[in-house]
């Protein structure tokens, strides 16, 4: 199959790699196909900034306090080294004798003691801040999301206007507004799964703001070709009927793992 003669799933393959949802050999021969089609690395660069504009709109987040701590106590353990190491190239005090050599030993052992109480300390410190970072790492593996499909839906121009994804570790779809559409106050726009045989099926009624996220079963989208959005009265239509109104935005939807 000739990729490069299906725009749609370029872009499909774009976002999904921008993402990084795209993994694996299917992410090696996307990275190939990008460095000998023009057309394809530019639909990979076009969503690779998209996504990074969504970053930047991300809170920073401040490094931990034991960071610092950390990074203090090595800068102390260094000075004692130095320190220790200097003692004993010092050549002993005139007359000084056996007694200067003592006291200096005496001092390079108390500066030993104490550089091994900053090592202890340190890892310590360090085996905590490490359990803290696991721990905050597991929690936040478990809150990411698992993409296992992707779509992009566009308008009758092939303009992407909605990025779809969906998580099924959170049985979760994920709607992110990438066109310039907004309904009126009496209008829903309503998703609608398209199966191969049947009529459409509706995944539900996207609410306000920039990203929606449905309720979705696996067997909602298993299997499933493509997407749709409509534009419905208020709140929608009824459970069991058809899109009453305009279909405005549609797509294939492709599942990650090629």
């Amino acid at each position: 199959m000739n990729i490069t003669r299906n725009p749609s799933l370029v872009e499909q393959l774009a976002a999904s790699y921008a993402l990084g949802t795209l993994r694996g050999g299917a992410r090696r021969r996307f990275e190939a196909l990008a460095r000998s089609h023009a057309s394809v690395r530019a639909a990979a660069l076009i969503w690779q900034g998209r996504m990074a504009s969504v970053a930047e709109l991300q809170p920073q987040a401040a490094p931990s306090p034991a960071v610092w701590k950390r990074i203090e106590n090595l800068v102390n353990a260094d000075k004692q080294a130095k320190a220790m190491q200097a003692a004993r190239n010092a050549p002993a005090a005139a007359g000084g004798g056996w007694w200067a050599s003592l006291g200096l030993w005496r001092g390079a052992t108390a500066a030993g003691a104490m550089a091994a109480v900053v090592a202890v300390v340190t890892g310590l410190t360090l085996n905590t801040a490490l359990n803290d970072q696991v721990q905050q790492l597991s929690a936040r593996l478990a809150a990411t999301p698992e993409i296992q499909y992707v779509a992009v839906l566009a308008d009758d121009k092939s303009a992407p206007s909605v990025l779809v994804t969906y998580d099924p570790k959170h049985s979760q779809l994920q709607l992110k507004h990438v066109g310039q559409f907004h309904p009126s106050p009496d209008k829903s726009l309503q998703l609608w799964a398209l199966p191969q045989g049947g009529g459409p099926k509706s995944l539900g009624v996207l609410g306000e703001g920039a990203v929606v996220r449905l309720p979705a079963g696996s067997d909602a989208v298993n299997q499933v070709p493509a997407l749709a959005i409509s534009l419905e009265p208020k709140g929608g239509v009824p459970a069991g009927s058809g899109p009453s109104g305009p279909v405005l935005f549609k797509g294939a939807l492709i599942q990650t793992t090629l």
